[in-house]
């Protein structure tokens, strides 16, 4: 991976060893500056991540220095080494527990890959019928929360108010959701011992499908290490923890709506980068295309329609995001302006379509999202194809299907 730019170390004491190892191994250039003059550094330097030690001087210094940092393009990495209090949104925390200095490297190397594929998008755009999704990447994204002690509850809470949220009880139920859901991080709170703990880092580490995926841990010391670069004990209040895990969780976000985007340019602009699910125009288009060859050639074709409380637009969006994931390659899909996501599965029977919609709505009810632990039941509606149909005519009974089931 190239590296344009040297890393921006940020202290008024000398570099930690680990630091220092980072410069003596030629991968990273340090360039050294103090608190007093980061933000003028960060300009002068231009460089390709910043780390800034938190023990003294910063106080009056940080905030500007987030901001600073929060205004470059493409996205500028920004780890806090050590901080005792809350971050600022886009400041990663890293605890340099002793022994591990490799977690730097890994950490830095996992944001920079970040920043490369910011810097691919967009360099891409401007070819492409595309736009980079606006507003912060975090208000997308699902944290799953795994955990059933006394602070489960507080931390449900205050991870709530920032993100969508996914609550497992066990292991197991941990397991079945990584497997069907778009998940941004994961918080490991107390309730298991460190046995349970050692066995489920392990397995994520050695799935590469979770090796980036940023996993906090509330409750146990962590004594070895793990291949996984964004790891980090946070300790703490609900608050603190939810605080300090925001800024891996935002980061991962923003990859995975990068990764979106670049399809969606790949794709010719037809895919929407919020969703992963095409756009209106492009399933209108498909969908007009797919009924008129199962007319004539026979075919079986069925649609389903899950519709949300439009008091609750993340609802569509978990779902959408879902479906993206677990529709077969056949099938296509799109979120609908009215709140509601149609999915088309082609050569298939209403049976079998009503089998396939009854096990997805059953993954989507269990999100959910905010502070008022608002729900996702979706109202289904499923219908197939008549030899006397065109496209409109099946849309338009599947939506009157829907508001019948749902009144």
């Amino acid at each position: 991976m190239s590296q344009a730019g040297p890393i921006l170390f940020v202290s008024n004491a000398e570099r930690p060893a680990f630091v220092a190892a980072l410069d003596e191994a030629r991968l990273f250039p340090v360039v050294d500056t103090d608190w007093a003059s980061a933000t003028r550094a960060v300009e002068q330097v231009q460089p390709a991540a910043v780390l800034a030690a938190m023990h003294s001087g910063h106080e009056p210094h940080l905030a500007l220095l987030a901001r600073k940092i929060a205004d470059q393009s493409p996205y500028l990495p920004f780890v806090a080494l050590d901080a005792a209090g809350t971050l600022p949104h886009n400041a990663l925390p890293f605890a340099s527990r002793a022994g591990h200095p490799d977690r730097l490297s890994a950490r830095l190397r996992a944001a920079l890959r970040v920043r490369t594929l910011h810097s691919t998008v967009l360099r891409r755009l401007p070819e492409a019928r595309v736009a980079l999704p606006a507003g912060d990447p975090s208000r997308d994204a699902t944290v799953l929360l795994i955990g059933r002690g006394a602070a489960y509850p507080a931390l449900s809470v205050a991870l709530g108010e920032r993100v969508g949220v996914v609550g497992a009880l066990s292991i197991e139920a941990a397991a079945k959701h990584l497997n069907t859901r778009d998940i941004d991080g994961v918080v490991l709170a107390e309730g298991f011992t460190a046995r349970v703990t050692d066995a489920f880092l392990t397995v994520l580490a050695e799935d590469t499908r979770f090796r980036t995926l940023p996993v906090v841990v509330t409750a146990h010391q962590l004594a070895q290490s793990y291949d996984l670069p964004n790891l980090e004990l946070i300790a703490g209040e609900p608050a603190k923890v939810a605080a300090n895990a925001l800024p891996l969780i935002r980061q991962h976000a923003m990859e995975a709506q990068l990764s979106r985007t670049l399809r969606s340019i790949d794709a010719g602009g037809w895919l929407d980068p919020r969703s992963g699910l095409l756009t209106t125009e492009a399933f209108a288009r498909d969908f007009a295309k797919a009924v008129e060859q199962a007319l004539a050639r026979g075919g079986g074709l069925s649609v389903a329609r899950f519709a949300f409380d439009p008091n609750n637009p993340r609802a569509q969006l978990d779902a959408a995001r879902i479906l993206s994931r677990l529709m077969r390659q056949m099938d296509f899909g799109a979120a609908q302006k009215d709140g509601s996501v149609i999915v088309v599965f082609a050569e298939t029977d209403f049976r079998t379509a009503h089998m396939i919609a009854r096990r997805l709505s059953a993954v989507m009810r269990h999100t959910s999202n905010g502070k008022h632990e608002m729900r996702s039941d979706p109202v289904v509606s499923v219908d197939s194809l008549s030899p006397s149909d065109t496209a409109r005519s099946l849309l338009a009974r599947l939506s009157a299907d829907a508001s019948r089931a749902a009144s």
